[in-house]
């Protein structure tokens, strides 16, 4: 499906919606409150948005899924709860279902499941107006235990079968199957008055599945694979305690994985880990991430804002390029590179970014113009912009992984851009800019020459969806820590 920032409701887009309709008279000089203007704007985006085709059909979609974040009881969440309430009877009973999500916890020593939490989320939310039709029970991976389901349905006023188990599986791909097998399809045809001689498309069907079974495969166990069978790739971060803080980098890489056949082994490193301070205030921390570094057949440094850690990931970026291993920094990653090089390379001692030293005397990365330095929020390079490939570039790495064009689409966030008046220098020594934009000023894609992937990007690759279509970029960093890179551009 092709989604777009109208997908996305944020309280911030409504009151604003709301605010300019004021200003414009449309609420004639009445109060404007929450209830009713604020619910009617979340109502009316949401019908607006429902019928807006996803895909290449062009139809409008029979069934639109709304997930309403947070939880019950949350101050914030009250207006779309409200709205919600209000939208149930809008629409009518049969075009409106409501799946509740709930945490059925295992306490102690015992492996009791409790579903107190449930209980107590339910009650809350009939209170606000809304009673589930389905309600899903998060839980470990032995599912739900016996007589649970049924005191759930006892006691939160549903059916047995309308109860469903949503435990831990290895792969988010076998969700669809689990939720299959207890009914969830067959359930909400039959809710929504939908006609059941509908069957699901075949070969999306089939696809499904052999991509379940594909990964399943693949992540289950390591027990039967060997060395050649799996990859490993450091990641160096900011945020690694929070690894769902990089939960689409992560997806981006199993994609990858996923369609070379190789199980991914990620090694989670804190930059400030493999700094030289650790190496006294923490010597034990400080060796393991190094031996993980070390021992990785690529490494990935992240996005991120602030200076903590950054020195590390100088660390992680020299380690790659000095020892010829295959390396992608994203956005952050991509500036964390050309600091690198600027100082191992082209002798720039201090040379640094004026987000992490504001007096930095070698500035290799500053503030783009018409970004203020002042007031941040909304402020950023943002969306979906061109990358255009540059001449003489016909023979990038980068380029023939993404099918040889002229130019790619990707997304930003960023505010920040590499010098341009150091350009000429980086690239006398090796650090080629194979990608700018279309102004041709702002560096894109770097990429140094003699070796064997060392690749930068300025936007997010992970961000824009490719179904079972990994991004270029995370597909070549594994394709080069399985050395089969140069055979796959042969192939290219």
């Amino acid at each position: 499906m092709t989604l777009t920032r109208a997908n996305n409701i944020t309280t911030g887009k409504i009151y604003r919606d709301v605010i300019e309709r004021e200003r414009k008279g449309d609420y004639l000089g009445k109060t404007v409150q929450v209830v009713p203007h604020i619910t009617d704007a979340i109502q009316d985006w949401v019908e607006r948005v429902a019928t807006i085709p996803v895909d290449d059909t062009g139809e409008e979609p029979d069934v639109c899924i709304i997930e309403l974040g947070g939880t019950v009881g949350d101050i914030e969440s009250a207006p779309f709860v409200e709205a919600m309430r209000q939208f149930q009877f809008r629409v009518g009973h049969e075009n409106f279902a409501l799946i509740h999500v709930s945490l059925v916890p295992t306490i102690g020593s015992v492996g009791e499941q409790k579903t107190k939490p449930t209980q107590a989320s339910i009650r809350d939310l009939r209170g606000l107006g809304l009673s589930p039709d389905l309600i899903a029970c998060r839980c470990e991976k032995t599912g739900l235990d016996e007589g649970i389901r049924a005191k759930i349905s006892m006691f939160c006023h549903v059916q047995p079968d309308q109860v469903l188990a949503v435990r831990d599986c290895n792969s988010v791909y076998h969700v669809p199957e689990l939720l299959r097998d207890q009914g969830l399809v067959g359930y909400l045809w039959k809710r929504l008055n939908i006609d059941q001689t509908i069957q699901i498309a075949p070969a999306l069907k089939s696809k499904g599945e052999e991509m379940w079974k594909k990964w399943n495969q693949l992540t289950a166990s390591q027990e039967g694979l060997r060395d050649t069978d799996t990859v490993k790739i450091a990641l160096v971060g900011k945020y690694t305690h929070l690894q769902d803080s990089y939960a689409s980098v992560v997806k981006a890489l199993e994609h990858a994985t996923l369609a070379l056949q190789r199980k991914l082994v990620i090694q989670w490193i804190e930059g400030s880990d493999l700094e030289p301070e650790t190496s006294t205030a923490n010597p034990v921390k400080y060796h393991n991430a190094w031996k993980d570094l070390c021992g990785a057949q690529g490494i990935l440094v992240t996005g991120g804002f602030g200076r903590r850690g950054t020195e590390g990931k100088v660390a992680a970026a020299k380690w790659a390029r000095e020892n010829k291993i295959p390396y992608l920094g994203i956005c952050l990653g991509l500036q964390i590179a050309v600091i690198e090089f600027a100082r191992n390379v082209c002798g720039m001692e201090g040379a640094n970014s004026v987000e992490l030293d504001e007096n930095t005397t070698t500035p290799v990365v500053v503030y783009m113009p018409e970004i203020s330095r002042t007031h941040l929020g909304g402020t950023m390079r943002l969306g979906l912009r061109p990358t255009e490939f540059q001449p003489g570039t016909e023979d990038s790495v980068i380029r023939k992984l993404y099918g040889g064009g002229s130019t790619v689409l990707e997304r930003h966030r960023h505010r920040y851009e590499i010098n341009p008046e150091l350009v000429e220098a980086f690239e006398a020594k090796g650090l080629r800019f194979v990608g700018k934009d279309e102004t041709g000023q702002r560096m894109e894609i770097v990429e140094l020459a003699d070796h064997p992937y060392f690749v930068g990007v300025q936007y997010h690759p992970e961000l824009l969806t490719r179904p079972l279509k990994p991004s270029p970029p995370f597909t070549g960093l594994i394709l080069a820590a399985t050395g089969k890179l140069k055979g796959h551009i042969a192939s290219l």
